[in-house]
Formats: C-alpha cells, structure tokens, sequence
C-alpha cells in the first residue's frame, strides 16, 4: 500500500532517561535502577515514566537541602514524606512514591552503592480499601448493545469503508474486554496472526512479561471474525502485526484513544460518560464473573495477577452487594420505620 514506511518496531528493554533534576552521579545511578526493572522485571515503558517522575519529584525536594536522590537519610526521607502530605497528595501516590524510594534504596545497597538502607524505617501511608469502581450487568449490556447498534447502522448505510471499520473496530475492543478482562494496554496491543485462524484462545503477554492463556466468548470470536476483513483499512503505513493498527508510534492504537471512543460510547448507551472506562470494564468482567460462581483462583489467572490479594478485592464488591439486598429485604425495612 502506499504512504510512509512503517518504522522498524524497536527492539530492547524499554529505557527511560533520567530527567533534568537528576544529572551527574545521581542521574546515572537512577537510570542504572530503571535499566535493572526493565531487564530483570520486564518493568513497561509506563511503569519506568511512573518510577521516573517518582524520583525526579524526591530529587527536587532534596535539592532544597543540598542533597541528591542516593545521599538522602532516613530523617530527610520522613520529612519528604511528611512534606508529601502537606501538598494533599493522596495516601496512594503518596504510598506509590514510598515504594519507588525504597526500590530505588534497596537497588543502591544490592549494587554495593549504599551501606544502608534509609527508607526501611518509613511507614507506609495509611489507604483504606477503596472497592473498584464497576458497571451493573445492565449496564454493561447497554454499552455492548450500543456498540452493536452502530456497527450494524453504519453496515447497513451507504458510508465509507473505514467508517465501518471504526464501528465494528468498537464493538469487537468493547466485546473482546468485557469478554477476557484484559487490561487496556493488553487489549490494544493485541497480534492479530492468532486471531486470523478463528483461534478460541488468545495468548496475553502481561505484567512483567508473564503470559497467560484466555478464552475468547462466542459473542467476542464472532465480532472479531467480523472486523478482520475491514482491518486493513488502518494499515495506512503498511503490514501490521496488531489486531487494532494505527498510526500512533507504539504501532496500535492507543489506549487513550480507546478510552477516549469508550466515553462517546458511554454517552449514547445513556450513561454517565465519567463512569466508563476501560479499566471499569475490566472491572464489570472480574465483579460479574465472581457473583456468577467463578472461584477467586480462576479469576487471578484470567486477570493476571500476582497476587491473590489484589484478586480478593472484588469479594468485598459482593459483600457491599449482599448487604445492599439485605437492607431492601421487606422485613429489614419494616424495622427500620
């Protein structure tokens, strides 16, 4: 096809440069740090930007004392701490940043770069459990029907190939996420070679570069065999290996763009548009399949995570439920007048 050539997808770990407030000695020591996460825990590009910003943000407090990021003691960490509340900032990126200046610490001792560790002393911020936010069944059947609806409007008028595309693109990314609960930057980064031979298993390349197999639902296969003839449409700069191509760098679409068309989707299923998110969805797949009988080990596995813990989250999701319908019993109601 013609237009501009594709670029070369880049190879390597993905390196983020130490920013302006962390040059000389401290910023290479820093940049080491983001090296190892990349080589050793398969750290994303977003995960070493997060880590990055982290430690810029400690390096420009101790600045002010005269101080660099690797040089700090326990005393000016507890102060950088406490001025970390003075700005508002919420117990979790304020628990976020403690926990990149203790990785960062704890890398410049395993180096032989410090004798001590002076962020083991801090304590964490106190977070209560913050329940996930999610969409009803209801609701996210709303938002699947919308789609649906616009594909099949647009299908069925006399409009462009790639307005088609678009809309069944939608309606196959809403599908494919309510459907496996993949995270938004699994979703969008997709390949499509799998997917092509009507595969009933899609194989996800997660968090720290763990893979994981999951099942693919009749309706998610059926939209997804739907859009493949269309998807060449946005191969604009050439052969793509991802089943969503675009022109953004990373080679697919974006997951700002996805979230972006998510919101529009939102609003013509009738629902609040700041409500809806990828990321909710996610949520709705993991609340919906636990309250469905799904049992929390399976439901870790679909999700990808490492920790059961973070998979436990969404029982007290069901609990806040039950309690709800407990409360509307008519007994309880009566009692309550």
């Amino acid at each position: 096809m013609a237009g501009r050539a594709r670029q070369a997808p880049r190879r390597g770990r993905p390196k983020a440069p130490p920013p302006p407030a962390l040059a000389g000695a401290a910023g290479a020591r820093v940049e080491s740090f983001l090296e190892m996460l990349a080589a050793e825990r398969g750290a994303s590009a977003n995960t070493l930007a997060a880590y990055h910003r982290d430690l810029a943000d400690l390096a420009t407090f101790l600045a002010t004392q005269g101080l660099g990021p690797d040089d700090a003691s326990d005393t000016t960490l507890s102060a950088y701490m406490a001025d970390l509340a003075r700005r508002q900032m919420s117990p979790a990126t304020a628990a976020r940043r403690l926990s990149a200046v203790r990785q960062f610490h704890r890398f410049l001792v395993a180096e032989g770069l410090r004798k001590d560790d002076p962020s083991a002393v801090l304590d964490a911020p106190s977070r209560g459990r913050r329940l996930p936010r999610y969409l009803s069944e209801a609701e996210t059947g709303a938002l699947i029907t919308a789609a649906a609806e616009a594909a099949q409007a647009v299908e069925a008028a006399p409009t462009s190939r790639l307005d088609q595309a678009r809309a069944v693109r939608l309606l196959v990314l809403v599908e494919l996420l309510y459907a496996t609960g993949l995270r938004v930057s699994e979703l969008v980064s997709l390949p499509w070679g799998p997917l092509a031979s009507g595969a009933r298993l899609i194989q996800v390349r997660g968090k720290g570069g763990k893979e994981r197999l999951v099942p693919l639902s009749v309706p998610a296969a059926a939209a997804i065999a739907r859009y493949l003839p269309l998807r060449a449409v946005f191969e604009t700069l050439g052969p793509s290996r991802f089943l969503f191509p675009s022109e953004a760098e990373a080679g697919h679409l974006t997951r700002q763009q996805f979230a972006n068309l998510l919101k529009d989707l939102a609003i013509a299923a009738g629902l609040v548009p700041t409500r809806v998110s990828p990321h909710v969805v996610r949520h709705a797949f993991a609340s919906h399949m636990l309250a469905h009988g799904a049992d929390l080990r399976t439901l870790q596995t679909l999700l990808g995570h490492a920790d059961i813990a973070t998979t436990e989250i969404y029982t007290h999701v069901l609990d806040e439920r039950l309690r709800a319908l407990v409360a509307r019993h008519p007994l309880a109601a009566s009692r309550n007048r």
